[in-house]
Protein backbone atom coordinates (compact mmCIF):
# COMPACT_ATOMS: atom_id res chain seq x y z
CA UNK A 1 0.00 0.00 0.00
CA UNK A 2 1.03 3.54 -0.60
CA UNK A 3 1.18 5.58 2.58
CA UNK A 4 -0.28 8.90 3.61
CA UNK A 5 2.10 11.60 2.38
CA UNK A 6 3.43 9.58 -0.57
CA UNK A 7 3.22 11.12 -4.03
CA UNK A 8 0.33 9.60 -5.98
CA UNK A 9 1.66 7.98 -9.16
CA UNK A 10 0.42 9.86 -12.20
CA UNK A 11 -1.48 7.94 -14.84
CA UNK A 12 -3.27 8.32 -18.14
CA UNK A 13 -6.00 5.77 -18.91
CA UNK A 14 -9.04 5.53 -21.17
CA UNK A 15 -12.43 6.00 -19.56
CA UNK A 16 -15.65 4.17 -20.35
CA UNK A 17 -16.10 6.35 -23.44
CA UNK A 18 -12.53 5.83 -24.69
CA UNK A 19 -11.45 9.37 -23.70
CA UNK A 20 -8.04 9.53 -22.03
CA UNK A 21 -7.99 10.82 -18.47
CA UNK A 22 -4.83 11.87 -16.63
CA UNK A 23 -4.57 12.27 -12.88
CA UNK A 24 -2.22 15.24 -13.37
CA UNK A 25 -5.07 17.16 -15.05
CA UNK A 26 -6.84 17.14 -11.67
CA UNK A 27 -3.99 18.71 -9.71
CA UNK A 28 -5.51 21.24 -7.32
CA UNK A 29 -8.55 19.00 -6.72
CA UNK A 30 -9.16 16.09 -4.39
CA UNK A 31 -9.50 12.78 -6.27
CA UNK A 32 -10.78 9.46 -4.97
CA UNK A 33 -9.04 6.60 -6.81
CA UNK A 34 -10.69 3.29 -6.08
CA UNK A 35 -9.58 -0.02 -7.52
CA UNK A 36 -12.07 -2.82 -8.06
CA UNK A 37 -11.68 -6.33 -9.51
CA UNK A 38 -14.41 -6.70 -12.15
CA UNK A 39 -17.25 -4.60 -13.55
CA UNK A 40 -20.80 -5.86 -13.13
CA UNK A 41 -20.06 -8.37 -10.39
CA UNK A 42 -22.00 -8.18 -7.11
CA UNK A 43 -19.33 -6.57 -4.89
CA UNK A 44 -18.09 -4.19 -7.55
CA UNK A 45 -21.64 -3.14 -8.39
CA UNK A 46 -22.36 -2.49 -4.71
CA UNK A 47 -19.22 -0.38 -4.42
CA UNK A 48 -19.83 1.60 -7.63
CA UNK A 49 -23.46 2.25 -6.71
CA UNK A 50 -22.35 3.44 -3.28
CA UNK A 51 -20.10 6.04 -4.90
CA UNK A 52 -22.90 6.87 -7.36
CA UNK A 53 -25.43 7.37 -4.57
CA UNK A 54 -23.00 9.61 -2.67
CA UNK A 55 -21.95 11.52 -5.81
CA UNK A 56 -23.56 14.80 -4.67
CA UNK A 57 -21.77 14.50 -1.33
CA UNK A 58 -18.42 14.05 -3.09
CA UNK A 59 -19.16 17.07 -5.27
CA UNK A 60 -20.02 19.05 -2.09
CA UNK A 61 -16.49 18.44 -0.79
CA UNK A 62 -14.98 19.22 -4.21
CA UNK A 63 -13.85 15.65 -4.82
CA UNK A 64 -14.05 13.63 -7.99
CA UNK A 65 -14.06 9.85 -8.23
CA UNK A 66 -12.20 7.46 -10.51
CA UNK A 67 -12.96 3.75 -10.46
CA UNK A 68 -10.14 1.66 -11.95
CA UNK A 69 -10.23 -1.99 -13.03
CA UNK A 70 -8.51 -4.12 -15.65
CA UNK A 71 -11.75 -4.41 -17.64
CA UNK A 72 -11.73 -3.33 -21.30
CA UNK A 73 -13.39 -0.01 -22.21
CA UNK A 74 -16.46 -1.70 -23.74
CA UNK A 75 -17.19 -3.56 -20.49
CA UNK A 76 -16.84 -0.32 -18.52
CA UNK A 77 -19.23 1.46 -20.89
CA UNK A 78 -21.88 -1.22 -20.42
CA UNK A 79 -21.39 -1.15 -16.63
CA UNK A 80 -21.63 2.66 -16.46
CA UNK A 81 -24.77 2.65 -18.62
CA UNK A 82 -26.46 -0.16 -16.70
CA UNK A 83 -26.04 1.55 -13.33
CA UNK A 84 -26.03 5.26 -14.29
CA UNK A 85 -22.49 5.78 -13.00
CA UNK A 86 -21.79 9.55 -13.04
CA UNK A 87 -18.03 9.37 -12.58
CA UNK A 88 -15.12 8.10 -14.67
CA UNK A 89 -14.46 4.37 -14.87
CA UNK A 90 -10.92 3.82 -16.14
CA UNK A 91 -9.53 0.83 -17.99
CA UNK A 92 -6.14 -0.44 -16.78
CA UNK A 93 -6.04 -3.56 -18.95
CA UNK A 94 -2.35 -4.30 -18.41
CA UNK A 95 -2.55 -3.62 -14.66
CA UNK A 96 0.33 -1.13 -14.73
CA UNK A 97 -1.50 1.65 -12.88
CA UNK A 98 -2.99 -0.79 -10.38
CA UNK A 99 0.53 -2.15 -9.80
CA UNK A 100 1.90 1.37 -9.23
CA UNK A 101 -0.76 1.77 -6.52
CA UNK A 102 0.03 -1.63 -4.94
CA UNK A 103 -3.40 -2.80 -6.04
CA UNK A 104 -2.59 -5.63 -8.45
CA UNK A 105 -1.12 -9.09 -8.08
CA UNK A 106 -1.79 -12.68 -7.16
CA UNK A 107 -4.95 -13.49 -5.25
CA UNK A 108 -7.23 -16.42 -4.59
CA UNK A 109 -10.47 -16.68 -6.56
CA UNK A 110 -12.71 -19.71 -6.13
CA UNK A 111 -9.74 -21.77 -4.97
CA UNK A 112 -7.51 -20.72 -7.86
CA UNK A 113 -4.54 -18.37 -7.87
CA UNK A 114 -5.09 -15.57 -10.39
CA UNK A 115 -3.62 -12.17 -11.21
CA UNK A 116 -5.99 -9.29 -10.70
CA UNK A 117 -6.96 -6.02 -9.09
CA UNK A 118 -7.22 -5.67 -5.32
CA UNK A 119 -10.07 -3.67 -3.77
CA UNK A 120 -8.11 -0.65 -2.46
CA UNK A 121 -8.92 3.06 -2.36
CA UNK A 122 -6.79 6.18 -2.14
CA UNK A 123 -7.71 9.79 -1.49
CA UNK A 124 -5.34 11.99 -3.49
CA UNK A 125 -5.10 15.53 -2.17
CA UNK A 126 -4.98 18.71 -4.24
CA UNK A 127 -1.16 18.68 -3.92
CA UNK A 128 -0.94 15.21 -5.51
CA UNK A 129 -0.08 13.31 -2.32
CA UNK A 130 -1.97 10.48 -0.68
CA UNK A 131 -4.27 11.82 2.06
CA UNK A 132 -5.88 8.50 3.02
CA UNK A 133 -5.49 4.85 2.04
CA UNK A 134 -7.92 1.95 2.44
CA UNK A 135 -6.77 -1.63 1.85
CA UNK A 136 -8.98 -4.63 1.13
CA UNK A 137 -12.17 -2.64 1.61
CA UNK A 138 -15.67 -3.99 2.01
CA UNK A 139 -17.82 -2.67 -0.86
CA UNK A 140 -20.92 -2.02 1.24
CA UNK A 141 -20.72 1.39 2.89
CA UNK A 142 -17.25 2.16 1.58
CA UNK A 143 -18.23 5.47 -0.06
CA UNK A 144 -19.42 6.73 3.34
CA UNK A 145 -16.15 5.62 4.90
CA UNK A 146 -14.20 7.64 2.32
CA UNK A 147 -16.41 10.70 2.84
CA UNK A 148 -15.85 10.48 6.60
CA UNK A 149 -12.09 10.41 6.04
CA UNK A 150 -12.32 13.53 3.88
CA UNK A 151 -14.43 15.35 6.48
CA UNK A 152 -11.78 14.77 9.14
Amino acid sequence: MLNVGDDAPDFTLPNQDGTTISLSAYRGQRVIVYFYPRADTPGCTTEACGFRDAWADFRDVDATVFGISDDPVDDLAAFADAYDIPFELLSDEDGSVSTAYDSYGEKQLFGNTVEGVFRNTYVVGPDGTIEAAFEGVSPDGHAGEVLAAIDT
